[in-house]
């Protein structure tokens, strides 16, 4: 079940909590490389308990990004390619009858793992997409009137591709809101593309990679996150930033209270990840355009780059608190 905040009995050590941090990453960056932002924010989720949606081209590493992260800390994977004709129950699970036993039996779906990869997940029918609603918002799904916990820690990285429309199904607000953070890899640096050249990939390595940080550590660092201390004018700072994409004139939708929770508990991780025990405006300002940007819709249409731009004028036009 989700960590909830009363049941965190201490705040973690930061700085045991920055190294565990630290070895996650480097695990990660040995296959994902030069791209250090993008794997402080996937780890950032992670921690924050939230989903990651990534948008960008076929090639760039985002089925390895997910498979790097569940190989360093020992979590089950599973990789699920959303197709027009992929129904709810090929995700969740289907109830067989047992002839041997002489009743249904449920037999669990990929969604049933710790780490599950949503691959071009847009593909798909609103209501396989539906499918993910409650186990992303819940950790749980219902079957037949029954309800089943999904294993804990549990995190769904969905990609999409932003070129290709042809036989897609756009992600409903509602969905889009679900997620914590929105990311792009973009293509590696020239000399790190050079070397993947050289080394003829990262599929060997990604198969050796083993887990530096235990599912029980991390766990802990889920729930050191939610000690992290957030002062009260950092909370007003956050709601101001919501309230600011709500009545821009920028914006035809602006941030839901959904928006500003998951920023706050973004800003939160983000502290713990530099070994502190406390967030900072900065943690807030660097996350605001990943955090929100997929939440809003801009009045004269665009990307999600665009929305991350609008959000980033929303950031500096915003007094910070002293």
């Amino acid at each position: 079940m989700e960590i909830e905040p009363s049941a965190v009995a201490a705040p973690l050590d930061t700085a045991a909590a920055a190294e565990r941090v630290h070895r996650l990453e480097a695990s990660t960056a040995r296959v994902i490389r030069g791209k250090p932002e993008v794997i402080r924010m996937a780890v950032i989720s992670l921690l924050a308990q939230g989903h990651v949606l990534i948008e960008d081209v076929p090639g760039v590493g985002k089925t390895t990004l997910a498979q790097a992260l569940a190989r360093s800390v020992g979590l089950a994977f599973q990789r699920v390619q959303f197709t027009s004709d992929l129904l709810p129950s090929d995700i969740i699970g289907v109830s067989i009858f047992n002839q041997a036993e002489q009743a249904f039996e449920f037999v669990p779906g990929p969604l049933f793992a710790n780490v599950v990869l949503a691959d071009e997940i847009n593909r798909a029918t609103p209501k396989t997409q539906s499918a993910l609603l409650e186990a992303m918002s819940e950790r749980k799904v219902s079957i037949e009137r029954k309800r089943y916990a999904l294993p804990q820690p549990f995190v769904v990285l969905a990609t999409q591709n932003p070129l290709e429309y042809h036989g897609t199904f756009p992600l409903p607000e509602s969905q889009l809101d679900r997620f914590m953070i929105s990311l792009r890899l973009g293509y590696p640096p020239p000399d790190e593309e050079r070397a993947l050249l050289l080394s003829g990939g990262v599929e060997e390595v990604l198969a050796g990679l083993q887990p530096v940080v235990s599912r029980e550590e991390l766990l802990e660092l889920q729930m050191g996150a939610r000690a992290v201390k957030v002062a009260e004018k950092l909370v007003g700072y956050v709601l101001e930033l919501a309230t600011a994409t709500r009545q821009s004139s920028e914006f035809l939708l602006g941030v839901s209270t959904r928006g500003a929770q998951a920023l706050y508990r973004a800003a939160q991780a983000m502290a713990l990840c530099e070994g502190r025990d406390y967030a900072l405006p900065d943690d807030v300002q660097r996350l605001a355009g990943s955090v929100l940007c997929h939440r809003v819709i801009l009045r004269r249409g665009g990307d999600f780059q665009s929305a991350r731009a609008a959000i980033q004028r929303v950031v500096e036009s915003t007094p910070v608190p002293l």
